[in-house]
């Protein structure tokens, strides 16, 4: 091979599926750039099924989507042109697959060496052993102490962040800075950054770690300009070793902050310095941050975080029991209706239902493993979905909706049909039937006088937009989470 490409000859002799996918992905890069391909083709690999079928396996669901969307025909143009077999690709992510070799050990072939940016596999855990006053002794600042990679649970929707999480804490060689945590809230990026920098600090404790808030760096930054000590605070930040900085969506639309983020992420890129950032969406669907940052913010690796499947809330919950067991919180083993009817019951984010376990711990007053899930429904009461809820009325949903997509509240009310009020409208009506005891028609009445029929179709589309559009699924959550406070 020279310069990247493969004379004619040789490509029609290659059959082993690892040097086919080391050169198409090769050149698959230089077409669709270092961003998109590092976060969901980078991170892939090439894998047989037991029936002989090559499949490109993600690391997760929403990666394979995207690949199957915007890259999966022209995957397969690519190998079709360097197989000399004319096989085909399907795609498929991790958790559907199993664990299957790659595919030229399937074939008894000898595995050539796989390119670092298409073969890619996390590395394991690394072994590490007690820190001798616990977390406390740790020096990053700003952390709390109960979020480590102990405390982590892993599942299907968290596994490929928690593997990049703990190599970037290892302080491993690799090609991925920064690296970007994107998905819902509350279900574990903030927690796995605070455990990148116990970690990475107990490993090497004379290295600066600086772990903030996008809140905290939007409000040191100000307070610095206004007390003209704006070179104190980028030598703070440049000086670091590793920066974490948690839910970046929220300096959007605050140029000063973006420029000086800018500024301190292509210093410490160009410098090899570690950056660790998440939001709720991956960085090129932040669109309330400009362009140049958004594009910084893609250059690495994003590693999406899905929300949990009901195993991964089961075993969340049992893991937050164990934790206030050693604490001498509770005392017993708690039935597996009662554990199931809780999880069941809490259907919103991992913190949420730590919040549930918690709460049913205290009120228990000691007998958790006597515990009925009848006993449950009296001692939570509000606290679960099907009890009385905080008050939500449709006013107050009409105003938190119509702030978010930039509206006026007169527009959701109005006989105005396009797209950019029309959704907007159909969620804010299907958060009313969520989160008030309204009926269609009083929903219809409160929105400029529309029939039922009409919220009940709005109610529908969105809940089955739910479950196929992510944009979509991101609103509802967010909105959710500012009407509950």
């Amino acid at each position: 091979m020279q310069g990247g490409t493969m004379m004619a000859s040789e490509t029609t002799a290659m059959t082993d599926p690892d040097r086919i996918w080391t050169e198409a992905a090769v050149r698959l890069r230089s077409e669709i750039g270092d961003g998109p391909f590092s976060s969901y083709i980078a991170p892939s690999a090439v894998r047989m099924d037991s029936a002989g079928q090559l499949i490109l396996v993600t690391p997760t669901a929403y990666a394979r989507d995207w690949v199957r969307k915007n890259a999966l025909r022209r995957v397969n143009e690519l190998w079709l042109g360097l197989d000399g077999l004319s096989r085909r690709l399907e795609v498929r992510c991790r958790a559907e697959m199993g664990s299957v070799p790659p595919a030229s050990a399937m074939q008894g072939a000898p595995a050539g060496p796989a390119a670092p940016s298409a073969g890619f596999q996390p590395m394991p855990a690394p072994t590490v052993g007690p820190v001798a006053d616990g977390p406390r002794a740790v020096r990053a600042a700003g952390l709390q102490d109960r979020l480590t990679f102990d405390g982590f649970v892993e599942g299907h929707g968290n596994a490929f962040a928690l593997a990049i999480a703990r190599q970037v804490a290892a302080w491993a060689d690799g090609h991925f800075n920064p690296v970007f945590l994107c998905g819902p809230y509350g279900f574990g990026k903030t927690h796995l950054l605070n455990a990148i920098a116990w970690e990475a600090q107990r490993l090497r404790p004379e290295a600066r770690v600086v772990y903030l808030t996008a809140e905290r760096f939007l409000s040191t930054f100000v307070k610095a300009m206004q007390d003209r000590q704006t070179a104190a605070f980028k030598d703070s930040l440049r000086n670091a070793d590793m920066l974490l900085i948690d839910d970046v969506q929220f300096v959007g639309g605050k140029t000063s902050t973006q420029e000086e983020l800018l500024s301190t992420l292509t210093a410490l890129i160009q410098d090899g310095r570690r950056v660790v950032l998440s939001a709720d969406r991956p960085p090129l669907a932040l669109t309330e941050i400009e362009p140049r940052l958004r594009g910084h913010m893609a250059s690495g690796l994003t590693c999406p975080i899905e929300p949990g499947d009901r195993a991964l809330k089961l075993a969340v919950a049992r893991n937050r029991l164990e934790a206030l067991s050693r604490l001498g919180v509770v005392d017993g083993v708690i039935g597996d209706a009662v554990l199931e009817h809780l999880v069941d019951r809490t259907p919103g984010s991992m913190r949420e239902l730590e919040g549930a376990v918690t709460t049913l711990a205290a009120v228990s007053g000691g007998r958790l493993s006597a515990l009925t899930v009848e006993d449950t429904q009296k001692l939570l009461g509000a606290a679960l979905r099907g009890g009385p809820e905080r008050r939500i009325t449709v006013d107050e949903i009409q105003k938190t909706v119509s702030e978010h997509f930039n509206l006026k509240q007169a527009d959701l009310l109005s006989e105005r049909r396009t797209r950019s009020v029309a959704r907007p409208r159909q969620i804010a009506m299907y958060l009313c039937k969520q989160h008030t005891t309204r009926s269609y028609p009083d929903i219809g009445r409160r929105f400029g006088g529309r029939d039922h029929t009409t919220v009940l179709h709005g109610v529908r589309k969105i809940d089955s937009l739910l479950a196929t559009d992510e944009q979509i699924a991101r609103d509802v959550e967010t909105l959710t989470r500012k009407l509950r406070g």
